[in-house]
């Protein structure tokens, strides 16, 4: 009865005027977009408001979103799996539905919070320091983890020999998109409250799970489509010789590509999140002001933007060896000048760096994964990789701070990243494509 229900629909792809591949287009990378709420950038515009009204320190809320992202990168393969059993539409649809019912949580959490202690007669931030740990984990997993994931994934399976020039569109509409995120946000907790602003992306969240159910589709072939839109007829053939072979996860992990770029985009996770985190801290350190430290995030998404763009079109005809062995120079770039930042060339270097390294992210962490291993199995392989990204970006602030509480200074990262992108590039000289 169930999956009778589910598997009615009211739009078929087969029949859209224009190759139905460009809606998924458009509807994934807004699902990608609506997955803000559960993404670092979404949340730390809440952080002060929140943990004021729960009574919980800086440290104490810092620590619950910690623990909480740990928790869901080490659960999101399990999601990737979903992916490929039941496809986009319904493991997306869930996602947002429980990414909206846990933003409404959050809007409560004061209340409930409040409603605990008296339950249990005790006054202490363990209480909201556990109901956050646990809401931040409902956050991560559902937002940035599976419905950022499934999003992704769909745009990529209807594509094949055009992902790259896709993407690009996708890259540069989620940049300008996700960077003007916190002022939108902000101008609405300031005008609402934070409870209600919370409160207004749930109820975009729960309207956009319709728009997914009715929209997302698992894949062309199931409806009598090809990737890219082309000539069935025409191609038939030719494709008969050309398939790809189609790895699962287990026969990915065997190949050196699948740890060598896995573990540079998850340097990059670690990086950015870790600077952007105490980006304050680590400039004034270096006799900087704020706005200098504020100011250089601007330039930064200027080159990243330009570099997914270039490279995103690109990737349809360069290998992606080129691209991973950009991304590690981007990535030496940016910790050479994150050493040297009190000199005249540190600021410039670290802007180009951090950017190229974004960047190539947008293009590597979409388009490698599909051309290497195949679409059958690309939830549980991109599953596993997101549950790196996840458990990098959740280590990051917490590996800067003891660095600068042991060592007096940040340094040790820059020295300590400098020495992992090392052995990056020898490990990748032969992580060549499997297919």
């Amino acid at each position: 009865m169930f999956n009778h229900l589910f598997q009615k629909q009211l739009i078929d792809p087969a029949k859209s005027p224009v190759f139905y591949g460009y809606v998924i287009l458009v509807i994934g990378t807004i699902g990608i977009y609506c997955s803000i709420p559960g993404q670092t950038i979404g949340v730390s515009v809440f952080t002060d408001p929140v943990k004021d009204a729960l009574g919980l320190s800086r440290n104490q809320f810092s620590n619950a979103y910690m623990i909480g992202t740990i928790v869901s990168s080490l659960v999101i393969g399990r999601a990737g799996v979903w992916f490929d059993v039941y496809g986009a539409r319904y493991v997306a649809f869930f996602a947002a539905l429980t990414l909206g019912l846990t933003l409404f949580l959050c809007s409560w959490s004061a209340s409930m919070s409040t409603y605990i202690k008296e339950l249990l007669s005790v006054d202490t931030w363990v209480v909201p320091f556990v109901l956050m740990t646990i809401l931040f984990f409902m956050l991560r997993f559902a937002g940035q983890g599976v419905l950022t994931m499934a999003s992704r994934n769909v745009i990529m399976i209807w594509f094949d020999k055009n992902r790259g020039k896709v993407n690009s569109f996708s890259s540069v509409a989620l940049s300008f998109g996700f960077s003007s995120s916190p002022l939108w946000i902000n101008g609405l907790i300031e005008g609402y409250g934070w409870s209600q602003t919370w409160q207004f992306l749930a109820l975009g969240l729960l309207f956009f799970s319709i728009l997914i159910f009715l929209f997302y589709k698992i894949s062309p072939e199931k409806h009598g489509l090809l990737p890219d839109g082309v000539n069935h007829l025409n191609t038939q053939e030719q494709r008969k010789t050309t398939v790809p072979k189609q790895f699962t996860l287990e026969e990915a992990k065997k190949e050196r590509a699948f740890w060598m770029y896995g573990l540079t985009l998850a340097f990059n996770s670690f990086f950015i999140t870790g600077l952007t985190f105490h980006i304050v801290s680590i400039f004034t350190l270096q006799g900087f002001v704020k706005e200098d430290a504020i100011a250089i995030f601007l330039p930064g998404s200027v080159v990243a933007v330009t570099v997914s763009t270039l490279f995103n079109f690109l990737s349809d005809y360069l290998p992606l060896k080129l691209y991973l062995y950009l991304m590690l120079l981007g990535g030496i770039l940016a910790s050479l000048g994150f050493l040297l930042l009190s000199t005249p060339v540190g600021v410039p270097m670290l802007i180009a760096g951090f950017g190229t390294l974004g960047g190539f992210f947008a293009v590597l962490n979409a388009v490698a994964w599909p051309r290497f291993f195949g679409r059958t199995h690309l939830g549980s392989i991109t599953g596993k990789i997101m549950s790196f990204l996840i458990l990098a970006s959740a280590l990051a602030p917490s590996v800067f701070s003891f660095c600068l509480s042991t060592f007096g200074s940040y340094k040790m990262v820059g020295f300590l990243g400098l020495a992992f992108l090392l052995f990056l590039a020898i490990g990748s000289i032969k992580a060549n494509n499997p297919q």
